[in-house]
């Protein structure tokens, strides 16, 4: 699954696959080991705004421009 905090796209998925949005609570649910985060430009933002899967030993992977794992 994917997430996104806009309500408008929860619900439906991403383009050209049957991958699912959902809201960003589902990650407290799932506990992922690994957050891929894709608009790599926005990686602080995001990893902020996710910083609660640290609980649980989760990490951050950002593949562009460079593959980085981050704790």
């Amino acid at each position: 699954y994917a997430v996104d905090r806009n309500p408008y796209k929860q619900g439906r998925f991403l383009p050209g696959s049957r991958i699912p949005i959902c809201h960003p609570d589902k990650i407290k649910e799932t506990k992922p080991d690994y957050l891929l985060i894709l608009p790599w430009n926005l990686r602080e933002e995001i990893m902020d705004q996710m910083a609660f899967i640290r609980e649980w030993n989760g990490r951050f992977v950002v593949p562009i421009p460079k593959l980085q794992v981050f704790s």
